[in-house]
């Protein structure tokens, strides 16, 4: 997500009551820069739905026409001031965008997409055959805005109040990306099992995603109808839609700028063509629909991030951490030697396939455990099933004296347990300190609404400043800053555990952590995981580097086709003769 300078409201604000009185500027051109800041409002609104969080939408013009016909019927017929019509139409877009994210975000992939364009095409045509809604005619005579008792019938006064609101919604949404609330929703697109797994609540961040565009979309109809002054189903029908999507594409779909330049692009684009074409081809018709067709090829090939990241230098926020941020409370740990850990006959099948077949093992407050075994093991399936990110088919996951069998995995992170994993997930648009920050998202509690308004400052400045103490402690505070996949592989693993100590985590399991890292940094990753065993963290972990191993854990429970092969000291793993034969013998 590229973040608009902080300076950049006031400027915008003074060109937005200023430029369109400019002394020979053609009405036209204000007209035309009316609708694309309607439809910048959108796109907007699709940066974060489709573009930030990975759901792709056919139907924001539908719920533009929501929010234009609830404020349309209040005021022309139950003679309510329109200023009173935009929280009526945030409010039933809200509403309806809920129940329809319900079922839809549930979907993913093109289910999700067919699924919009379902609900889109059912609420057209209810746009069209209801007879309070004036059925295909629509409604006209809409009465026009009003500021004291000046009515903004002129297409100059409504260029104030419809720029005016796309800087109000591009500084809302970089408010909201840039809190707790925001990094879950980017969390969302390539990085979902690992944000579950420190406590995003996925199905709900999704829902917030597709609520929020949908209430952006519902502004954009209030704009619509006061200015246009009617109402009828065209504009809010699915080619419509794609032209949304198509805005948002073209600008760059991550990027709140590119929202703003793609509805330029496009609206002028367009509106030149369905000039310019018929004269080219003597004949009237849908031309510009091929010309896009082709444009859109184009940019997609030439430009596939959009055109936005092309003009702009996008690299990650520089971050000031605060100092006197105070510091997160933290977890009380378990006593010693107490069973923190017990996993009794835990199995998972796959159809006729066993993965995990009936594993016992148990782990002891202040530990450092070693689960080793050949690849296809079974080991990161184990993990899968004690963190919530599968569930057991069979037997029982006991953490703390809970049973936690079944739970999801945001529970189980709230319980205290935190994890890496054997293939990297980290969120590729989010630097460093962002990605190593979502494993505080449960020390914090700020809502979206919080965030959108800034009012959660505070504690953002406290979870950040504890993402800086976890890349610190790990040594790679001097790269918080940089793009996460600019790192290399074996950094990209430590930044991992950075972000699971954020958790405050009562056990920490690591799925190869020493994968990638050259032997200076094992023996510094080695001195890590004892520092925080006397600091009573218990520690499970995979890894097939035996001699990083042998050297570091206690105990080892060795698997071999989804059973527990043997248990015990390293010396006993090492000497026992079907550990030799199944495993350590093929490495020698």
């Amino acid at each position: 997500m590229k973040a608009l300078r902080p300076f950049w409201p006031l400027p915008a604000l003074l060109v937005a009551l200023l430029l369109p009185w400019l002394p020979g500027l053609p009405a036209f051109w204000v007209t035309l820069a009316n609708y694309t800041g309607i439809s910048s409002i959108v796109a907007i609104g699709l940066v974060v739905l489709t573009g930030i969080s990975g759901m792709t939408s056919f139907g924001q013009a539908t719920i533009l026409g929501l929010g234009a016909y609830t404020t349309a019927v209040l005021s022309k017929y139950c003679d309510i001031s329109p200023w009173l019509g935009l929280p009526a139409g945030l409010i039933v877009t809200a509403a309806g965008a809920s129940l329809l994210g319900a079922v839809t975000v549930r979907l993913s992939g093109h289910y999700l997409a067919l699924g919009t364009i379902a609900w889109s095409v059912g609420l057209y045509y209810t746009f069209a055959n209801l007879d309070l809604l004036g059925r295909n005619d629509g409604i006209s005579g809409i009465p026009p805005l009003t500021i004291l008792d000046l009515k903004l019938l002129d297409g100059r006064a409504s260029f104030s109040v419809i720029w005016i609101g796309v800087i109000l919604a591009a500084l809302a949404t970089n408010n909201l990306l840039d809190s707790r609330a925001g990094r879950a929703i980017r969390a969302l697109k390539g990085g979902a099992v690992a944000a579950a797994s420190f406590g995003v609540d996925t199905p709900r961040t999704r829902l917030l995603a597709f609520v929020y565009a949908a209430v952006l979309a519902g502004f954009a109809g209030w704009l619509y109808a006061h200015m246009q002054r009617s109402v009828n189903p065209t504009p809010f029908g699915f080619y419509q839609s794609i032209q949304y999507l198509l805005m948002t594409v073209i600008g760059g779909a991550a990027h709140v700028p590119g929202a703003l330049l793609g509805a330029v692009l496009v609206t002028t684009v367009n509106d030149r063509l369905q000039d310019i074409l018929p004269r080219l081809f003597g004949a009237h018709g849908n031309y510009e629909s091929i010309v896009f067709g082709m444009l859109l090829i184009a940019v997609l090939q030439w430009a596939p991030n959009g055109i936005w990241p092309l003009i702009a230098r996008i690299r990650p926020r520089a971050r000031i951490i605060r100092a006197d941020a105070l510091r997160l409370p933290a977890r009380a740990m378990p006593a010693p030697g107490t069973t923190l850990l017990d996993v009794a006959r835990l199995r998972r099948s796959f159809g006729g396939l066993v993965a995990v077949n009936d594993v016992d093992f148990k782990l002891a407050a202040g530990e450092i455990v070693g689960l080793i075994g050949p690849n296809g093991a079974g080991k990161s399936t184990t993990f899968n099933l004690i963190t919530g990110i599968d569930t057991p088919t069979a037997g029982q996951v006991s953490f703390n004296g809970q049973d936690i069998t079944g739970w999801p995995a945001r529970r189980i992170a709230a319980a205290g347990i935190a994890r890496t994993f054997q293939h990297v997930k980290l969120v590729p648009t989010m630097s460093v300190i962002e990605n190593t920050a979502i494993g505080a998202h449960l020390r914090g509690h700020a809502s979206a609404l919080a965030g959108l308004l800034r009012l959660d400052r505070t504690e953002d400045a406290r979870l950040y400043a504890e993402a800086a103490r976890q890349l610190a402690r790990v040594g790679l505070a001097d790269m918080a800053d940089r793009p996460a996949t600019s790192l290399a592989l074996g950094q990209q693993r430590i930044v991992e555990i950075a972000r699971a100590l954020c958790l405050d985590p009562v056990m920490l399991l690591l799925d190869e952590p020493a994968a990638g890292l050259r032997h200076n940094e094992k023996v510094e990753l080695a001195a890590l995981l004892r520092r925080l065993q006397g600091e009573g963290v218990t520690i499970l972990l995979v890894e097939h580097d035996m001699e990083f191993v042998m050297g570091l854990v206690e105990r080892l429970v060795v698997m071999d086709f989804g059973t527990k092969l043997a248990e015990g000291s390293a010396e006993q793993v090492r000497n026992d003769p079907r550990v030799i034969e199944a495993y350590l013998g093929s490495v020698e």
